[in-house]
């Protein structure tokens, strides 16, 4: 929102919400009909197009938020360090509502420009000239001086303050704009297409043409990395005039009061307001090399549509907790084709782990990889060896990029598929790189979340390394630790934690344990057996689901992180906002505090050194609010 926002700053669909779409039905609908309903040689091709047409320029805009955000993630070509955070995510939300401005001008204005039955076609060689001198000549010029008019105080604390809290830009950036400054946008840019339309040589190529170039040339200038070769500028210097670079727009970002062009900086070399840092940005950018991080995370896919939980995913829904026991949303149905797409070709690529995130943090580099493989393929066993292939390989990678800690995400670390990662340490005993399974602090979150003054607790699912580990150090605090009705579970935990806590160990033969440890394979059944005000705490990399409301449910092991942790505007899958898994948090720790071991195989560190450093660095609990309640 603008510092103080001025009249018709608000969109007038607003208050639809996602429901927004709706608007655009009854002229979709009318379109397609009337070409289904028409004889062949009166269908009329550019009125059924528009609606395409629209869903192509939203398809184009991801593209480019995909791209951008993979390549800063990576560093190479990047032009601001700064990082975004979740207030510019969710301020930039409505980034489609230009597009269904464009939807309607175009759907209103072939109505009523056009006589029934008139179509346009195809292509007119005049009409695209027409259309590109007046881009060249009164769009730009009209666009320069509006823009120099927006940055006076008055217009730009009301309207164009809007756009500039943006320091860092993303393609979308480009769009976010007050409903006020859209409306006047789209009377310039209507002066070659109505021009072309009066004089009869408009055509479809044009329209439709000028629109993507448009689209094109905003999400190039905002993608915050430089992809315009010097090559370019040396065989056709005339360019220089006609033809902006992402550097030469971010510099408007960052110093405000210059390079105020649209797309072509001849207004800014004539008036004289071409920023001086321009040249030094343009090449320091296109030379800057891919950057390794200090730590890396491990992760993997998990359900199929996942993949636009990713930060390189849909801004809209990596800025959210991937809810996976709620039903799926109403546009992920509509993409369901897409998805299945997006399976095929991952598992057809043999594929690699590639950059997810990029985060700042105490000096350190901390990067996110995923490994382009489902949580089912991790299920198979005849996936197996080919899954530790690619987790290998990303270890590999990682050392020679000269990665100082790999930490191991989600089923990276299974007990079947690698002992907890001990394999790649066994098979390349060579590595500099320290491999995290993040297992202690995992445990220490556990730990700490059991409210005090609890003297027994019921541990429900898969027994693993944590959970051990956790029954051993409450039996050492004297806690009972209880499972139910299960005799070979009892022998496996008096089997790891030997006879002298074989008192602290029992067999209980009801549910009326008010704090629960759950892990993987635990029976929904017994959750519903539960009593009422329980608590669920899990110690598994993935959520239990929730059954019941008059319990409390934990997170999975995780922590809130500082607010030094930059460059945060992702959800690490479930977990809420500025929330990380204690698994990835494990691997940051291991290198803040120069803990020089590999964390895997049985490995357990020290469980209070693990926490207090985690809260040293300012790292805090993210259930103190259930523990406090409990």
């Amino acid at each position: 929102m603008a510092t103080t926002p001025g009249i018709l700053t608000d969109w007038p669909w607003k208050p639809l919400g996602n429901f927004k779409y709706v608007i655009l039905a009854p002229w979709a609908i009318h379109s397609t009909y009337s070409f289904i309903v028409t004889e062949e040689n009166e269908k009329d091709l550019g009125h059924f197009l528009i609606f395409p047409y629209l869903l192509l320029r939203m398809l184009h805009n991801q593209i480019w938020i995909s791209l951008s955000r993979y390549q800063t993630a990576k560093g190479a070509k990047r032009i601001v360090d700064k990082g975004i955070e979740f207030e510019q995510v969710d301020r930039e939300r409505n980034w489609d509502d230009q597009i269904l401005l464009n939807g309607l001008v175009l759907y209103i204005g072939y109505v009523a420009v056009y006589p029934l039955g008139a179509k346009v076609p195809l292509w007119r060689t005049d009409g695209v000239i027409i259309t590109a001198l007046l881009h060249t000549g009164p769009v730009e010029f009209l666009y320069y001086w509006f823009h120099r008019a927006l940055h006076h105080h008055f217009l730009y604390n009301r309207y164009h303050s809007h756009h500039h809290a943006s320091i860092v830009t993303e393609p979308i950036t480009s769009v976010i704009h007050p409903f006020a400054e859209h409306i006047v946008y789209y009377l310039l840019f209507t002066i070659p297409l109505l021009t072309t339309v009066f004089t009869r040589t408009a055509s479809i190529a044009s329209f439709a043409g000028y629109i993507f170039y448009i689209d094109f040339m905003n999400n190039m200038g905002h993608c915050n990395f430089e992809l315009v070769p010097k090559s370019l500028f040396s065989v056709f210097p005339i360019l220089k005039f006609f033809m902006y670079t992402p550097s030469f727009h971010s510099l408007h970002h960052t110093q405000f009061r210059s390079n105020y062009s649209l797309f072509m900086p001849i207004y800014d070399i004539i008036y004289g307001t071409v920023d001086e840092s321009t040249d030094g940005v343009y090449k320091s950018s296109l030379e800057r090399e891919e950057e390794s991080g200090d730590v890396v995370h491990l992760t993997h896919l998990t359900t199929p549509d996942s993949i636009y939980h990713l930060r390189l995913g849909l801004a809209s829904m990596a800025s959210n907790p991937f809810n996976t026991s709620s039903p799926c949303k109403w546009y992920l149905w509509l993409l369901w084709p897409l998805t299945c797409w997006f399976v095929v070709i991952i598992n057809w690529i043999k594929g690699r782990a590639f950059i997810s995130e990029s985060n700042s943090f105490k000096n350190l580099k901390v990067h996110s990889w995923v490994v382009p493989r489902y949580k089912l393929q991790y299920l198979l066993p005849w996936r197996k060896e080919a899954i530790n292939k690619l987790i290998e390989e990303a270890i590999l990678d990682a050392d020679k990029k000269g990665v100082k800690v790999l930490s191991l995400g989600l089923l990276n670390q299974g007990e079947e598929l690698n002992r907890n990662g001990e394999l790649y340490i066994k098979r390349n005993p060579q590595l500099k790189i320290k491999v995290v399974d993040g297992s202690s602090l995992a445990m220490a979150v556990v730990l700490n979340s059991i409210p005090k003054g609890t003297t027994k607790v019921l541990l429900r699912g898969n027994l693993n390394k944590v959970a051990f580990a956790i029954a051993n150090s409450l039996c050492q605090r004297g806690i009972e630790v209880a499972t139910i009705n299960r005799e070979e579970s009892m022998q496996k935990l008096k089997e790891e934690l030997g006879p002298q806590h074989t008192s602290s160990l029992v067999l209980s033969t009801n549910y009326a344990e008010k704090i629960w440890l759950v892990g993987d394979g635990w029976n929904e059944e017994e959750q519903m057996m539960a009593k009422k005000g329980t608590i669920f705490i899990p110690f598994s990399q993935f959520p239990p689901k929730k059954l019941r409301e008059d319990c409390f449910y934990f997170t999975t092991p995780a922590m809130v992180t500082p607010s030094s942790l930059k460059n945060m505007h992702s959800c690490e899958n479930w977990l809420p906002r500025r929330v990380m898994s204690a698994w990835r948090i494990a691997g940051i720790l291991h290198v803040l505090e120069g803990w020089n071991i590999n964390e895997c195989g049985d490995t357990i560190f020290n469980i209070d050194q693990v926490w207090r450093a985690s809260i040293q660095h300012g790292f805090h609990p993210l259930d103190e609010q259930i523990i406090n309640k409990s």
